[in-house]
C-alpha cells in the first residue's frame, strides 16, 4: 500500500488548523491545546533554526515528564532537526559518550537538569538552550508554521542500544518509517479525535514515539503520566481511571503487574492496550484483566532498527489465549523473511531467523558503517536492504508468525535490549579484571536478573579480596550504565570455563550467588521483631540471602516490580500500607521506624507527620529523581 508523503509535522499542523481549541496534551492540571502546542513548538523550532538546526542535524533533549517534553520534541521535528533524547536518569558518563556519539550541534534541557548533565569541556561542541530561563526570548518568535523542507528520508531520531562492543550504537530512523506505522495504524486502530492515549514510555524507548506521533497527528489527547505514577501499579490504575484513558502501550511486564494490581476489574474507559519489547505471556491475572468485552490486546514486534513490523490482535475468545500468542503478519509496506544461515528461506514451518525489509528500517548505526554493513544487508528477493534481527522464528499454518527467542546471546530486562558484551567490555577495561562473563537468568517467572562473574587481574586472592573487589566492580558499573544493565550479582572466579574449542561456556558458570550485593558497607543486623520481620520479606522478594537494615532497598537490586511484591507481601502484616511509604523509607529501619510511629499514633499506616517526614520524603524522592528505575 503506497504511503502519504505526509510529514508528521504536517499532520499535527493540520489538527491545530482545524481544532484548535482541542485538548492535545494533558499533565498533571496543566494542558496545551493543538493551537498553544503548535504555537509554542513554532516558536521554539525558529529559535533553534537561528542556532543552526536543520535536517539531519543533532539536537539532544533532556527533560522530565512535562508539557516542555511534547513542545521540545515537536520543536525540534519542526525545526528539521533530529531529535536524540538524553534520558536524566542515566549517569553522567554514559550520556557524555552518547552525545559525542551523536555530535550534538544543540540540546535542549533545563536549569534543574544542567548540573547532571556532561560538561562541554574545551572547545565548546553543542550550544545549549534552557527551556525555561530561555524561554521568554524564545516567546517573541513568530508563532506561524515554518514548512521547513523535511523530506522522508531526513532523520526524525537517534536512539541508542546496548552494543556487543562495549560502545552504545545509535539507531539512525528516517521520518519515512514512522510515517508509515502512524498511518498503517490509524487504519487498523484508529484514534478518534479527543480520544485519550497514556504517554507511558520514556523518550529513550522507541515506543515512546509511537504513543505521541499516533495521538496527536489524529486529533487526540496525550496524557502524561508523573514517574512516581508510572512505577505504582495502583496510582497508574487510579490515573488511567481519573483521566479517561482509552488507549495504552505497555510492554509485558508492566502490562503484568497492571493486571495483577486491578484484580480482575478494567479501568472503564480502556478500549485499545497495544504490547512490544518483549515476548507476550498470558497469565491468569492478563486472562481476568481482559476478560468482558470493550478492550483489545495487540501484540506488536519490531526492533529498534525497524520500530514494528508485525502485528497480531488476539481474538475476543478471552479464555482460550495461547499462552504465548504469535506476533503475526507484517504491517503495510513491510517484509518479513525467515532465513537459514545461508539467507535462503525456510519451508513450511521451519524454524529460521528473523529478516526485515521495507520502508520500515532505520538507515543504520549513526557513524558506524562497520556495525550498518554487519546488520543491514542487500535484499536478494528484492529492492533495498534487510535488517538480521537475531531473532528465531516459525510461521503457523494460518501465515501468522510465531516467535521462537534470540539466536544469539542478547537479553531483554525489563523490556531494554541488553547485550552482555558490553558490560564484559566495559568490566575488562577495569585495571583489576582480567576476564569477565555476563548472563542473564530468569529469577521468577518472566523477570530476568544480570549475574556477573570475574576472574581478578591477581594471581592469587582470598574471599576478602573478592569481596572488595566485587564491591569496586558494583560501584563502577553503577557510574557508567544505565540501573537496567548494572548486574544484580557478581562472583569471582580463578578462571572462566570454556569449551573444548577455547570458548567461553556459559552453560558450565556456577549458579548464580544468593549473595547480598557487594555494597561498601557491611550489613547491620535487625535490632527488634519489626526489623526481622521486614529484613526476612526483603530477603524473599529480593531472593538474596542477607538484608542490612540500613540497607536501601533498590541498591540491593530491586525494582519496582519487585517493590510492588513486596508491598504485596507487607500488607499481610502491616493491612492498609501505601506503597509509596515503600518508596519514602526505602531501608528496613527507616521503614520499621515508620510502622511503629503509625502504631503509635492510632494503627493507621500512614506517612509521618511533622517536618521530620517532609525531610525523610523529599530525601526519598530525590533519590528516585536520580534513579528513575525503570521496568520497561
Amino acid at each position: 500500500m503506497m504511503i502519504s508523503e505526509r510529514r508528521l509535522q504536517e499532520l499535527i499542523e493540520q489538527q491545530a488548523s482545524q481544532f484548535p481549541e482541542a485538548v492535545a496534551v494533558v499533565c498533571g492540571g496543566e494542558e496545551l491545546s493543538y493551537g498553544e502546542l503548535n504555537r509554542r513548538a513554532n516558536r521554539l523550532a525558529r529559535h533553534l533554526r537561528k542556532l543552526g538546526a536543520g535536517p539531519d542535524n543533532m539536537v539532544g533533549l533532556c527533560v522530565g515528564r512535562s508539557l516542555d517534553m511534547v513542545v521540545g520534541l515537536l520543536g525540534i521535528i519542526k525545526a528539521g532537526g533530529c531529535l536524540v533524547p538524553l534520558d536524566p536518569s542515566y549517569p553522567a558518563g554514559r550520556l557524555a559518550l552518547m552525545a559525542q556519539t551523536a555530535g550534538l550541534g544543540l540540546l535542549l534541557t533545563t536549569q534543574a537538569l544542567l548540573g547532571q548533565l556532561p560538561a562541554d569541556s574545551g572547545d565548546p561542541q553543542w550550544t545549549t538552550v534552557l527551556l525555561d530561563r530561555d524561554w521568554p526570548a524564545i516567546s517573541l518568535e513568530p508563532a506561524a508554521d515554518l514548512g521547513v523542507d523535511v523530506r522522508p528520508e531526513h532523520l526524525l531520531y537517534l536512539l541508542f542500544t546496548s552494543g556487543s562492543t562495549g560502545t552504545p550504537k545509535g539507531v539512525a530512523m528516517p521520518h519515512r518509517a514512522l510515517a508509515n506505522l502512524v498511518q498503517w495504524q490509524q487504519r487498523e486502530i484508529p484514534v478518534a479525535p479527543g480520544q485519550r492515549t497514556l504517554q507511558f514510555a520514556p523518550l529513550s524507548f522507541d515506543v515512546a514515539a509511537q504513543e505521541i506521533f499516533s495521538t496527536c497527528c489524529f486529533g487526540g489527547t496525550l496524557v502524561l503520566v508523573s514517574e512516581a505514577d508510572r512505577r505504582n501499579p495502583q496510582a497508574l490504575l487510579s490515573v488511567l481511571e481519573a483521566e479517561r484513558v482509552e488507549r495504552l502501550f505497555l510492554p509485558f511486564a508492566a502490562l503484568q503487574l497492571l493486571a495483577e494490581a486491578a484484580q480482575g476489574v478494567r479501568p472503564r474507559f480502556l478500549r485499545e492496550v497495544i504490547t512490544a519489547g518483549e515476548q507476550l505471556q498470558i497469565t491468569p491475572a492478563i486472562t481476568a484483566f481482559f476478560s468482558g468485552p470493550g478492550c483489545r490486546l495487540h501484540n506488536h514486534y519490531g526492533p529498534t532498527e525497524s520500530h514494528v513490523v508485525t502485528t497480531y490482535t488476539l481474538p475476543p475468545d478471552v479464555p482460550n489465549w495461547p499462552p504465548l500468542p504469535p506476533i503475526g503478519q507484517a504491517i503495510d509496506n513491510v517484509q518479513v523473511y525467515l532465513l537459514d544461515e545461508v539467507m535462503r528461506k525456510v519451508a513450511g514451518d521451519e524454524a529460521g531467523e528473523l529478516w526485515i525489509g521495507g520502508v520500515c528500517l532505520a538507515h543504520g548505526y549513526y557513524g558506524r558503517p562497520d556495525l550498518t554493513d554487519e546488520r543491514f544487508l542487500p535484499n536478494p528477493f528484492g529492492p533495498g536492504r534487510l535488517y538480521k534481527t537475531g531473532d528465531l522464528a516459525r510461521r503457523l499454518p494460518d501465515g501468522t508468525i510465531e516467535f521462537l527467542g534470540r539466536a544469539d546471546g542478547q537479553v531483554k530486562i525489563r523490556g531494554f535490549r541488553v547485550e552482555p558484551g558490553e558490560i564484559e567490555a566495559m568490566l575488562a577495561r577495569h585495571p583489576q579484571v582480567r576476564a569477565a562473563a555476563v548472563v542473564a537468568f530468569e529469577y521468577a517467572p518472566g523477570l530476568k536478573r544480570l549475574a556477573a562473574y570475574v576472574v581478578p587481574a591477581a594471581t592469587a586472592f582470598d574471599a576478602a579480596f573478592a569481596a572488595g573487589l566485587e564491591a569496586e566492580l558494583f560501584g563502577y558499573l553503577q557510574r557508567g550504565l544505565p540501573e537496567h544493565m548494572v548486574p544484580g550479582t557478581f562472583m569471582t572466579l580463578p578462571a572462566l570455563p570454556l569449551t573444548p574449542s577455547g570458548k567461553l561456556d556459559r552453560r558450565a558458570l556456577p549458579a548464580p550467588s544468593t549473595k547480598r550485593p557487594p555494597l561498601k558497607n557491611a550489613p547491620k543486623p535487625p535490632g527488634n521483631a519489626t526489623e526481622a520481620l521486614l529484613a526476612g520479606r526483603w530477603q524473599a522478594v529480593l531472593r538474596i540471602d542477607t538484608v542490612g537494615v540500613e540497607d536501601n532497598f533498590f541498591d540491593l537490586g530491586g525494582t519496582s516490580l519487585l517493590l510492588t511484591q513486596l508491598h504485596t507481601e507487607l500488607a499481610l502484616h502491616f493491612p492498609g500500607i501505601d506503597i509509596v511509604a515503600l518508596l519514602q523509607y526505602p531501608t528496613v529501619s527507616s521503614l520499621a521506624e515508620h510502622l511503629t510511629l503509625c502504631a503509635q499514633g492510632g494503627g493507621q499506616t500512614v506517612p509521618i507527620q511533622g517536618r521530620r517526614a517532609d525531610r525523610q520524603a523529599a530525601v526519598a524522592e530525590q533519590r528516585v529523581q536520580r534513579r528513575r528505575y525503570r521496568d520497561v
